[in-house]
């Protein structure tokens, strides 16, 4: 049974749209607060009492029960046949809904914010985020080849939420020649946006022509406008008076304008903060790019710094709920991306071992510090928590064969599945 409620967001959040869409297939009264602004509404004292996290998507039902993130939403307003009618259906939905905001979600936003002035680029980054979603749109692909829909005969939940998370890019850098090696996905995407529920959400949809790029003028005027409305002009006005009553005359005339804005404070690493040791981790990096690993794993022990770094070992702890080799693969993608700040200290190799449906990821990391480094901060933390952690001993024996094992990817992992395929964070 739908429920009815109060949907706050604001305009074209393509999270909110999961729960719209649903709503118009499932016949749910959904309202969405007009009044609300986001910045202002979703910091007031009522609204936070509600909803502490102060996120959107967020609902409100008619008998005033709370409920937040977009999935969950739009699972409260849908019907049996959208949730699926079966258990089984149901957990291919729900399956289908996480590999939208695990495997699509990271990458489209990785590649396509910097395109729209919202993030910096960085074309590492960008170019791992292509690789990611070639990935998922092959597996989607691969799927589809036999079906109109991603599970069962009609439109479901799953196939709202995975293509409400690819309009981005669809929208802004699919270009036709990207696309065209993915014809099932195509043929998909656009039965689904060409609904008249999902029609009467999204409008008009029209697929991208050409791929957009960063440019660094956009990405200034809207940052430059986002540092506008973010701040109250009264107090601003009276912070500048404050300045300029307290601000030496001699020093006042060598300032910068009093128009300019002040740079915005990078964003800081902590590991940052510990002694750096006589560790160079960009130049074993390096080493280890352009060398064979005979070479670089007897040259990661003539340099390492045992005093300054650690050495972790890490285990996925639900090796039960993994399938397909390139769906595991893919969990450390996306975690690789999540983790990208800390690229600057830290060195990993992470390896799937086994075959379809009998596998399981661990992995060899090497960070400054003694610590575990990923509670240090708040945006490393999505993943950590799915893997034990053991720190080694750099001397003990035990250790020196990991690290020849993983480095070099070779061998079996402790329950004796064979490896696969890794990745390197560097």
């Amino acid at each position: 049974m739908a429920v009815n409620g109060t949907l706050y967001t604001y305009p074209e959040n393509f999270r909110a749209f999961k729960a719209l869409i649903a709503a118009n297939y499932s016949g749910a009264k959904v309202n969405v607060d007009n009044n609300f602004v986001f910045g202002e509404t979703n910091k007031t004292e009522a609204f936070l009492k509600k909803f502490p996290l102060g996120k959107v998507p967020a609902f409100e039902t008619t008998d005033g029960k709370c409920i937040f993130e977009s999935n969950a939403i739009a699972w409260a307003v849908a019907n049996e046949q959208l949730r699926g009618k079966t258990a089984m259906d149901q957990a291919q939905v729900v399956a289908w809904m996480n590999f939208a905001d695990n495997e699509i979600l990271p990458a489209s936003c990785t590649w396509v914010f910097p395109c729209l002035g919202i993030m910096q680029f960085n074309k590492g980054n960008t170019d791992r985020a292509k690789e990611d979603v070639k990935k998922a749109f092959g597996a989607l692909n691969t799927h589809l080849l036999p079906r109109t829909f991603l599970v069962g005969e009609r439109i479901s939940l799953a196939d709202i939420s995975v293509c409400c998370t690819l309009l981005h890019l669809y929208q802004y850098v699919l270009e036709p020649g990207f696309r065209k090696p993915f014809q099932n996905v195509n043929r998909w995407f656009t039965t689904i946006i060409n609904q008249p529920e999902v029609k009467k959400v999204i409008g008009d949809f029209k697929l991208c022509e050409k791929m957009a790029q960063f440019d660094n003028k956009k990405f200034a005027e809207v940052q430059g406008k986002i540092k506008q409305s973010g701040g109250d002009k009264k107090e601003k006005k009276e912070s500048k008076k404050e300045a300029k009553k307290e601000q030496p005359k001699k020093e006042k005339e060598t300032s910068p304008s009093a128009d300019a804005a002040p740079p915005a404070p990078k964003p800081k690493d902590p590991l940052d903060a510990l002694p750096a040791g006589d560790f160079n981790m960009d130049d074993f990096k390096r080493f280890y790019s352009n060398n064979d690993e005979e070479k670089s794993v007897p040259y990661f022990w003539e340099k390492f710094d045992k005093t300054h770094y650690s050495i972790w070992y890490c285990e996925y702890k639900y090796a039960d709920e993994l399938s397909k080799v390139f769906m595991t693969c893919n969990l450390i993608s996306g975690m690789f991306q999540r983790v990208d700040k800390l690229r600057k200290n830290a060195f990993a190799s992470m390896c799937v071992f086994g075959a379809d449906n009998a596998n399981n990821i661990s992995g060899i990391w090497v960070w400054r510090g003694q610590e575990l480094a990923f509670p240090l901060c708040e945006d490393w933390t999505v993943d950590y928590e799915s893997y034990d952690w053991k720190k080694m001993d750099p001397d003990a024996p035990e250790t020196k064969q990991l690290v020849d094992q993983y480095f070099k990817w070779i061998g079996e992992d402790s329950k004796g599945r064979k490896f696969n395929q890794g990745k390197i964070f560097k």
